[in-house]
C-alpha cells in the first residue's frame, strides 16, 4: 500500500515535522469591506499595488494621486491587510496579492481587501504568492478575464481556491527570515544604484560641455585644453566579411553592451553568417537604426567575433578604447550621433546620414589623460559589475528560498 505524500517543504527551520494543512484560503483570510464612507483618508492617503515593490503611496510611487473627485466608496486598507489588484501584469495576468506594510490608507473598487484570521501571518501570505508561478497557478481556475482584459472574479470567490499553509508559528519564521533577506536585497540595489548615479555624474564632469575646451574635472597634472577631432579622424570603417558558415563567433549588440548572439536570442534569427561583419577587440559597433537611444559600444571584452552586417563597425585609430568607451557611453553622446540622424521607418528608428556623421568632431585631451579616465571609468564599470553579481545572486537566492520553503 502506497504512503500519501507528505506536505512538507524541502528546506524547514529545526524543529518542524508536521506536515503542512492544504485548505481553502478562506479559512485563513476574511473579506473587508471598510469603506471611506466618513472621508477620514483623501487623495495623499490613496495606495496602489506594484510587482515590484508591493503597496505603495500613489503619490510617492507615481507622482500623482489618480483618483477621481471622490473618495468616499474607497475600501480602507490597514497596516497588515492583503489586497489583491484585479489588473493583468506582464508576469501575472491575473493580478497580484500583497501585503500592506504602511500605514493606513485607500484603494479604488478594483481592489479586494481582506483581513488575516488567528491561524495566518500576513506577511507570510505576501512571500506565498511572490513566486510568480504559484500565484499564477493559484488564481487561474478562479479568474475569468473579460473582453477588456479586466478580472471576472468577486473578492469573496477570489478566496476559494485551495493553498497549502504551515501553523502559525513557522510561518512567521519563514516570513521574517525572507523580510531579512529582501532588506539586504534593497541595499544592494541601492549600493548599485548610487555607483551608476555616480558615474553618471563623473562622465558628465570629465568631459568638456558642448563648445568647450576643458571639462568641469580633471585629475592633477592636466591643463591643455582638449582638441576638436573629426569622428573621421579616430575610426576607421572595417568592412572584412566572413566568407563560410560560424567563421566566428556570433555576438549582438544592445543599448547595455556587446553579447553572445544566444544569450540575448534563443535561436540564430537568420539563414546565414556568410557576409556578417568580423569584429575584433577595441572595435566600436553602431547600431545604424537605434544609434540615437544609445546603441553603441566598445568591444572590450572578445577577441574576435562576427555580427549582423545591419551594424558598422569601426576599428579605432588613435584613441584609448577605455577613453572612448566612456565617452560612448556619456548621455550627451545619444545627441551626438542625433545630430547625424533622418527620420526612420517609425519613431524609435532612424537612418544615419555617414558622411555626416563622419565630419562631426569629438572632445579628445592628449594621450595620457585618455588613460587616466579610461582606467578610472573602467575599474567603476568593474566595480557596478560586481554589485550587480551580487544583486542577481541574492535574487536567484531568494527565488530557491521561495521554491524550497513552500510546499
Amino acid at each position: 500500500m502506497n504512503k500519501e505524500k507528505r506536505r512538507v517543504p524541502k528546506l524547514r527551520f529545526p524543529g518542524f515535522t508536521e506536515d503542512w494543512e492544504q485548505r481553502k484560503l478562506n479559512e485563513f483570510l476574511s473579506v473587508s469591506n471598510l469603506k471611506n464612507a466618513e472621508n477620514k483618508y483623501n487623495k495623499k492617503d490613496v495606495l496602489s499595488v506594484s510587482g515590484d515593490y508591493g503597496i505603495v503611496n500613489q503619490i510617492d510611487f507615481q507622482g500623482r494621486s489618480f483618483a477621481g473627485a471622490s473618495v468616499s466608496n474607497y475600501g480602507v486598507v490597514e497596516k497588515g491587510d492583503i489586497v489583491y489588484t484585479k489588473s493583468p501584469l506582464k508576469l501575472n495576468p491575473y493580478g497580484i496579492i500583497k501585503t500592506n506594510r504602511l500605514n493606513n490608507g485607500i484603494v479604488s473598487t478594483l481592489y479586494a481587501i481582506y483581513k488575516t484570521k488567528e491561524n495566518c501571518d500576513s506577511k507570510f501570505i505576501e512571500h506565498y504568492f511572490n513566486l510568480d508561478s504559484r500565484l499564477n497557478q493559484y488564481l487561474k481556475p478562479l479568474v475569468n478575464k473579460g473582453a477588456k482584459n479586466d478580472m471576472k472574479v468577486s473578492s469573496e470567490n477570489a478566496l476559494i481556491g485551495e493553498v497549502c499553509f504551515p501553523k502559525i508559528t513557522e510561518q512567521v519564521l519563514i516570513a521574517d527570515l525572507l523580510d531579512c533577506l529582501d532588506i539586504y536585497i534593497t541595499l544592494h540595489q541601492r549600493k548599485l544604484n548610487n555607483l551608476k548615479l555616480k558615474k553618471k555624474a563623473l562622465l558628465q564632469k570629465l568631459f568638456p560641455k558642448n563648445g568647450e575646451r576643458y571639462p568641469e574635472l580633471r585629475f592633477p597634472g592636466f591643463t591643455d585644453a582638449w582638441e576638436q577631432r573629426k569622428f573621421n579622424d579616430l575610426f576607421k570603417e572595417r568592412r572584412e566579411k566572413t566568407i563560410k558558415e560560424n567563421e566566428e563567433t556570433l555576438l549582438s549588440c544592445a543599448i547595455t553592451g556587446i553579447y553572445l548572439n544566444s544569450e540575448l536570442f534563443s535561436h540564430f534569427r537568420g539563414s546565414s553568417t556568410i557576409g556578417y561583419l568580423k569584429i575584433k577587440k577595441y572595435d566600436l559597433i553602431l547600431s545604424a537604426q537605434n544609434l540615437h537611444l544609445g546603441n553603441a559600444n566598445i568591444n572590450l571584452f572578445f577577441e574576435n567575433g562576427m555580427i549582423s552586417p545591419a551594424y558598422k563597425v569601426f576599428e579605432l585609430k588613435s584613441i584609448d578604447p577605455y577613453f572612448i568607451n566612456a565617452w560612448v557611453k556619456k548621455d550627451a553622446t545619444k545627441n551626438f550621433f542625433l545630430k547625424a540622424t533622418t527620420e526612420g521607418a517609425s519613431q524609435c528608428r532612424k537612418n544615419i546620414e555617414w558622411d555626416v556623421l563622419l565630419n562631426q568632431e569629438i572632445p579628445v585631451p592628449n594621450n595620457l589623460e585618455q588613460i587616466a579616465i579610461g582606467k578610472f571609468i573602467n575599474k567603476l564599470d568593474m566595480n557596478i559589475t560586481l554589485h550587480q553579481r551580487k544583486l542577481d545572486h541574492l535574487q536567484l537566492q531568494k527565488k530557491a528560498l521561495l521554491q524550497q520553503m513552500f510546499v
